[in-house]
């Protein structure tokens, strides 16, 4: 018998200032991640004026965490201290695994249109903090659009829906990761993993999420999910599209300085500490013996 999942709270994105300046909403971070683990932040950048989004997140470090930043409309230039570059366009993805220590810059590029993107934080545990970092770009073509109910359509970053599966390889922390577009009206049963706990933000229409609660959820709202193995939705007049994600709870202390995420404040002390001795990073760039 299905158990569906309760809403425990809805949350609206907050507007914030990041990097050398970009003008993003914040559906969740630091004082609410304990509620949402294993995931720690999700961004919701863009903007039709170039102002709002160009002088980007020049170099700055990471260490602890997974950053999964998926591109709805326009592009993002990468470059870090391994030796990646690229850029990631419409419907890509950018996932990268920082562990023991990562040096990187994310720019925005100038767009004719509205750009619009997603940064979803993941939080290793501390078996994986210091792990060697990794980079992977997930081209579109990559991330199968699979139609999961009548005028339902998801894209597939990671985990598996019936039967269909994301390309995201060899995940540190299990989770699913889709983005679902509904028609107006359609109404859809999403399953959710054994001891998964999960979260919707909608970013375009409305809808509702339960059965037992008809509070309707608008365009720039997160909902944060309890336990169960169901997720039952059910776009407004105009339809909606969202982001899904739910993953294992790591249930470990959680130190967050900016950038960096460990287990303990002596940790996050020794993280900073070698970033201003320049003794940060622990693996070499490819290529450099």
């Amino acid at each position: 018998m299905a158990v569906y999942c309760p809403l425990e709270e809805v949350l609206r994105a907050q507007p914030t200032l990041e990097g050398a300046g970009v003008k993003l909403n914040r559906a969740f971070g630091y004082n609410q991640a304990p509620r949402f683990d294993p995931f720690l932040l999700l961004d919701d950048f863009g903007s039709h004026d170039p102002e709002d989004y160009l002088k980007g997140f020049p170099w700055h470090p990471h260490r602890g965490i997974e950053t999964v930043t998926y591109m709805l409309s326009g592009e993002v230039e990468h470059g870090d201290s391994l030796g990646n570059e690229g850029i990631i366009r419409d419907g890509e993805v950018q996932w990268m695994t920082a562990g023991g220590g990562i040096i990187h810059q994310e720019m925005p590029q100038r767009y004719d249109g509205r750009f619009r993107g997603f940064q979803l934080w993941i939080n290793l545990p501390r078996s994986d903090k210091m792990m060697v970092p990794r980079y992977r770009d997930i081209t579109a073509g990559d991330i199968p659009a699979v139609d999961l109910a009548e005028g339902v359509l998801g894209r597939m970053v990671a985990g598996e829906v019936n039967g269909s599966l994301g390309p995201a390889p060899d995940l540190i922390v299990p989770v699913q990761y889709l983005v679902i577009q509904m028609e107006p009206g359609a109404r859809y049963d999403h399953p959710v993993p054994a001891g998964y706990r999960g979260f919707a933000y909608l970013f375009e229409g409305t809808g509702t999420f339960s059965e037992a609660s008809k509070e309707v959820v608008e365009d720039g709202q997160v909902v944060r999910f309890g336990k169960g193995d169901r997720v039952l939705m059910q776009a407004g007049e105009a339809g909606m599209r969202l982001l899904f994600a739910a993953g294992t709870p790591l249930n470990e202390p959680v130190a967050w300085g900016g950038p960096i995420v460990m287990n303990s404040r002596g940790e996050l002390k020794t993280a900073f500490d070698e970033y201003k001795a320049g003794t940060f990073l622990k693996h070499k760039p490819r290529g450099v013996e």
